[in-house]
C-alpha cells in the first residue's frame, strides 16, 4: 500500500486451531473438536458486568503462554499459524516443482528456496551489499548525495523520505506523486525526543546496535571505535525534531499540501526537484503533494550543512539495517537482537521459514494468493460473506435514517456514500501481473532487490494512467481487512474468513459477533473522524452541514476522552491516536448487533450451550480480542499503534452499548457501567 493511501486496517486478527486437512471444506469449517464459543475459556470467577474481557477469555489467557518467538499471542496469531502452515506447504511444493520460467510456481518456489538456503546466504556474508556500501563511500559532494538518493528511490529504498504515487485525494480521477517524511531507525519520533528512562535506555542500546552492526562489516574494528551509533543517533534526532507527530498525521488536510514542482524548490536541494523527479523515472510532473513541509525544510537545511562524513555514516547504517534480515546469520541475529528483543521483547527469533514466507508474500503475494485461494477458499464462503456484508450495509442505512442528531440533508449524503461502497471479498477479480520481475534461485538478496525495483516501477508507471479500482492493498492470505477512503471500498481477504471470525457451520450469533463486527468496523471507518472527511466519490471534501459536523465532533470527543482515561501496563492509551479505530469498534459492534437481531435466530434469542443468542454474540466479539502481550511490545504499541489494546477494544465499546447491559445484567454497581449521559453513541 502506498503511504498516502489511508487504508484504515482492522486488526481484529483471529484465532484458529491447527488443522491438517487441506481441502476447501476444512478451511471454512470448524476444526475437529473445536466449538466456535467454548465455555472452557471463560473465567467464571470474574463478573462479566465488571470485566467482560477477562470473564470471556480469562482461562484462555491464564493457560496460554506467549511463544518465545512472539511478542504477543492471541486469537489472530493462532489463525495466522493456520495460514502460515498452509502457505508453507504451497511454497515447498512450488520449490520442489517450480515449473516454467516466470510462472507463479517458479516465482514462489524459487524465492522461497533462495530464502531457505542458509548455507549460501551465510557463505556470502555481506558481499551482496558491498557494492551498495562502496557507492556510499564514494560520495564526494551534495550533488553526489542527491544523485544517490535518487538512485536509492528507484531501488525501492527510502532512507530519508519517500517518493510515492497514489490517488490524488482531492481529485480521485488521477494519480499524483507525493513526498513523505522518513529517515528514522527507531519506531517513532518520541523515541528520540522523550527523556523518560525507557526511551533513554533504548537510545543507548540503539547506538550499541549500530556500532555492532558496523563492526560486522570490519572485524578488525573494535566495538564503537568510530562511535557510528552516536553520530547516527544525533543525525536522526534532527530528523525526529522536524517530523510531524502521528496524531497530527491523522488529519488528512494537514498532510495534503499540493505544490507545483517549481514551488518545491523552496526546499532547496543541490539539484532542482524537477531534475530529481526525472532521475526517479517520474519526469514532467506538474504538482506534488508534500505530506510534511516542515520536515522537508529541515531536510534541505541538513543537506546544505551536514558534512559528507555524516551523510555517509547515516546512509551506510540504513543500508546495513535494511538488508540485515536477508544477509548472513550474524547480521540477521544482530538485527533481531535489537528490533526483536529490545523493542518488542521477543525471546527467540521466528522460525526462518516464517520469515521467508513473509518476504514471499510481500514480493509475489498475489501469485501465492492465487494458489492459496484455489486450494482453500470456497465460492459458498464468498457467497455467505456477501450476504453478511449486504445485511450490515442495509442495517447501517436504516440506522443512519433513524439518527436523531443528523439532519435530513446530511443523511442523504451519508446513505449515498454507504450505498456506493465497493465490496471486495476473498480475492481480486483481476490478478496482479508480475511480468518483468525476475526471481532467481541462487541469490536471496538479489531477489529482494529485484522485487523492490519491480514494485517501484509498477508504482510510478501509474502516473498518467486511469485509476485502477480493481487493485487490492492486501494479499488474499492476509488475516486482516481494510477500508480505503479514496476508493470508498471495504476489503476482506480470504485469510480472515476462518474460525473464530467465520465458519459455515456456526450459529448467527457467533458469526455476527465476530466477522460481523469486522464488517461493521470497516464500514464505520468510512464514517469515523478521518473517513467522514471523504465524500461518496472518494474525494477529500466536506459533505456535512456545519451543525451536523459540530454534533458529530462532540460525539467523537466523548470517545477520545473515554480512551484517554484508560491505561495499559500503567500507561495511558492515546485517545487521539486511536480515535478512528475506537469509533470503528463502537460502530462495528453496534451495526453487527442490529443486523444480527434481524435474523431469525436473533429474533428468537434462544439459548445454546447455556447462553442466550445475545450473550453468544458478545462472547464471540470478546474472543476475537483475547491476547497475552509482552510489556515491551505493549509499550511500543501505545506509542505507534492506532489500535487500542485488546482489553479496551473489547470492553470499551461494550461499556457504551445498552444491549450488552441487558444481556449481562450490568447495573450501576458494576465496573462496566457508565451513566447514560457518558455513553458514546454515534452510529
Amino acid at each position: 500500500m502506498n503511504i498516502r493511501q489511508i487504508l484504515i486496517a482492522c486488526a481484529v486478527l483471529v484465532a484458529a486451531a491447527s488443522c491438517n486437512d487441506t481441502d476447501q471444506a476444512a478451511f471454512t469449517s470448524l476444526p475437529e473438536g473445536i466449538k466456535f464459543i467454548d465455555a472452557i475459556h471463560i473465567d467464571s470467577s470474574v463478573n462479566p458486568a465488571d470485566d467482560f474481557y477477562t470473564y470471556a477469555g480469562g482461562n484462555w489467557m491464564k493457560n496460554t503462554e506467549i511463544p518465545a518467538s512472539e511478542s504477543r499471542w492471541g486469537s489472530f496469531n493462532l489463525l495466522g499459524e493456520f495460514n502460515k502452515n498452509a502457505l508453507k506447504q504451497i511454497c515447498e511444493e512450488a520449490s520442489a516443482n517450480p515449473g516454467s520460467k516466470n510462472s507463479a510456481s517458479q516465482m514462489v518456489g524459487d524465492l522461497f528456496a533462495s530464502g531457505m538456503d542458509t548455507a549460501a546466504i551465510d557463505a556470502a556474508g555481506f558481499t551482496p551489499i558491498k557494492e551498495e556500501l562502496a557507492k556510499i563511500e564514494s560520495l564526494q559532494s551534495p550533488e553526489d548525495l542527491m544523485n544517490h538518493l535518487a538512485y536509492l528511490t528507484t531501488q525501492g529504498m527510502n532512507p530519508l523520505f519517500s517518493f510515492y504515487v497514489s490517488v490524488d485525494e482531492k481529485n480521485v480521477t488521477q494519480y499524483i506523486g507525493g513526498l513523505w517524511q522518513g529517515g528514522l531507525g527507531l519506531p517513532d519520533r518520541d523515541y528520540y525526543l522523550k527523556n523518560q528512562y525507557r526511551e533513554k535506555e533504548i537510545r543507548k542500546k540503539y547506538m550499541m546496535h549500530i556500532n555492532q552492526m558496523y563492526n560486522l562489516t570490519n572485524k578488525s574494528t573494535g566495538e564503537g571505535a568510530l562511535n557510528l551509533g552516536k553520530k547516527v543517533l544525533d543525525f536522526e534526532t534532527k530528523l525526529a525534531q522536524a517530523s510531524m507527530a502521528r496524531v497530527d498525521m491523522r488529519d488528512p488536510y494537514k498532510t495534503y499540501n499540493k505544490m507545483s514542482v517549481a514551488a518545491l524548490d523552496t526546499f532547496k536541494l543541490p539539484i532542482s526537484w524537477a531534475a530529481f523527479f526525472e532521475k526517479v523515472n517520474a519526469p514532467n510532473q506538474d504538482s506534488i503533494v508534500v505530506g510534511q513541509p516542515a520536515f522537508f525544510t529541515t531536510l534541505s537545511e541538513m543537506i546544505a550543512t551536514a558534512s559528507m562524513e555524516e551523510w555517509k555514516n547515516y546512509l551506510a547504517w540504513h543500508t546495513l539495517s535494511n538488508y540485515a534480515p536477508y544477509l548472513s546469520q550474524d547480521f540477521d541475529q544482530e538485527n533481531f537482537s535489537f528490533y526483536g528483543k529490545v523493542l518488542s521483547g521477543q525471546k527467540e527469533q521466528k522460525e526462518r521459514w516464517k520469515r521467508v514466507l513473509s518476504v514471499v508474500d510481500g514480493a509475489v503475494g498475489h501469485q501465492m494468493g492465487k494458489m492459496y485461494t484455489d486450494k482453500y477458499f470456497t465460492e459458498s464462503a464468498k457467497k455467505r460473506m456477501k450476504e453478511l456484508v449486504d445485511n450490515l450495509q442495509e442495517t447501517f442505512a436504516e440506522r443512519i435514517e433513524n439518527l436523531d442528531w443528523m439532519s435530513a440533508d446530511t443523511k442523504v449524503k451519508a446513505k449515498e456514500k454507504l450505498s456506493t461502497f465497493i465490496k471486495k471479498i476473498g480475492y481480486p477479480d483481476k490478478w496482479k501481473s508480475y511480468d518483468g520481475l525476475e526471481i532467481v534461485r541462487d541469490s536471496y538478496v538479489q531477489n529482494i532487490k529485484n522485487s523492490n525495483v519491480f514494485d517501484y516501477n509498477f508504482m510510478v508507471s501509474k502516473l498518467g494512467k486511469e485509476i485502477d479500482k480493481t487493485e487490492w492493498g492486501m494479499t488474499p492470505p492476509t488475516v486482516n481487512a481494510y477500508y480505503n477512503p479514496s476508493y470508498n471500498e471495504i476489503v476482506f481477504p480470504a485469510g480472515i474468513l476462518q474460525y473464530p471470525f467465520f465458519s459455515m457451520e456456526a450459529d448467527d450469533a457467533a458469526i455476527y459477533g465476530a466477522i460481523g463486527g469486522v464488517i461493521g468496523h470497516e464500514m464505520t471507518h468510512g464514517f469515523d473522524d478521518q473517513g467522514s472527511q471523504y465524500a461518496a466519490d472518494g474525494n477529500l471534501k466536506n459533505w456535512w452541514t456545519e451543525d451536523d459536523k459540530t454534533k458529530f465532533e462532540a460525539k467523537t470527543k466523548m470517545v477520545k476522552e473515554q480512551f484517554d482515561n484508560l491505561t495499559f501496563f500503567g500507561k495511558n492509551v492515546n485517545g487521539a491516536l486511536t480515535l478512528g479505530e475506537n469509533i470503528a469498534d463502537l460502530g462495528g459492534v453496534t451495526i453487527a448487533y442490529a443486523a444480527y437481531k434481524k435474523t431469525e435466530e436473533g429474533k428468537k434469542n434462544e439459548k445454546l450451550d447455556g447462553f442466550t443468542g445475545d450473550q453468544r454474540f458478545f462472547l464471540s466479539w470478546a474472543q476475537v480480542w483475547r491476547q497475552n502481550i509482552r510489556e515491551e511490545e505493549a509499550a511500543q504499541r501505545l506509542v505507534t499503534d492506532p489500535h487500542s489494546p485488546g482489553v479496551h477494544r473489547c470492553n470499551g465499546p461494550l461499556s457504551n452499548f445498552e444491549p450488552f447491559y441487558k444481556a449481562f445484567n450490568v447495573t450501576e454497581d458494576n465496573k462496566m457501567w457508565k451513566p447514560e449521559t457518558e455513553r458514546a453513541v454515534i452510529w
